[in-house]
C-alpha cells in the first residue's frame, strides 16, 4: 500500500480538489493507497476541510500539530501514522502532480529505495529558479548524489527509509542525501511543475 503524506498549512482551498486527483491517479493506476493530511498548525479552515475529506473517504485521516512546528515535523508526524510500505511526500499547494504518481511507483519497481522528482521545466520567476540550480548543485558537490532538484516537494521512499533518518529543522529537503550516506538506493524522476 501506498502512504500520501501531505504537510499543509493554510491550504484549505487547494485540499478538496489535490485529494481528487490523488483518487483519480490511484483509480487510474489500480493502487491501493491512503492519505495522510497534516495540519501544521493553520489558522484557515485547513483542519476542517481535513475532518470533512476523511469522515467521506476511508482511506484518508489527518493529524492535527498544536501549533506550525515546520514541515519536517509535519512529515515526520504523517509518516509516524503511516500504514504503507511504500511513502509518498507531496506538498498540498498543488505544485505536485498527482498523475505522476504511477511513473514514480514503476521507478521504485526498478530497484531503488528513494525516488526524488525534479521539476525540469519550473514554472516560478527567475528569483526563484536561480538561486535553486545553485543550491542544487552544491548539494550535488558536497554530497557526491548527483540529482538535479535536491529541493523537489515530492519524494517516495520505502518505508524503512524514514525509519533510519531523524527530521527535524529543514532535513525534509535532505532526504535523498540522507538516505543515500546509509546505503539506500536513490535516484530521480522527471515530473510537472
Amino acid at each position: 500500500m501506498l502512504s500520501i503524506v501531505i504537510p499543509a498549512l493554510d491550504e484549505a482551498d487547494s485540499l478538496r480538489s489535490l485529494c481528487a486527483e490523488i483518487e483519480t491517479a490511484c483509480a487510474d493506476g489500480g493502487i491501493e493507497f491512503e492519505v495522510i493530511f497534516v495540519d501544521d498548525g493553520s489558522t484557515d479552515a485547513t483542519w476542517s476541510t481535513i475532518r470533512d475529506l476523511a469522515a467521506a473517504r476511508p482511506n484518508v485521516s489527518g493529524v492535527r500539530l498544536r501549533r506550525n512546528f515546520g514541515k519536517a515535523a509535519a512529515l515526520s508526524a504523517g509518516m509516524n501514522a503511516a500504514d504503507g510500505e511504500v511513502i509518498l511526500m507531496m506538498d498540498a499547494d498543488g505544485q505536485d502532480d498527482p498523475a505522476e504518481i504511477p511513473a514514480m511507483l514503476a521507478k521504485l519497481d526498478e530497484g531503488f529505495d528513494v525516488v526524488n522528482g525534479w521539476k525540469r521545466r519550473r514554472l516560478d520567476p527567475w528569483h526563484k529558479t536561480i538561486p535553486s540550480r545553485v543550491f542544487n548543485l552544491m548539494v550535488s558537490w558536497l554530497t557526491g548524489l548527483k540529482l538535479h532538484d535536491h529541493n523537489c516537494g515530492l519524494k517516495l521512499f520505502r518505508r524503512e527509509v524514514p525509519g533510519e533518518i531523524r527530521l527535524y529543522g529543514e532535513l525534509h529537503r535532505f532526504i535523498p542525501v540522507l538516505a543515500h550516506a546509509r546505503g539506500f538506493r536513490v535516484t530521480e524522476q522527471e515530473v510537472h511543475h
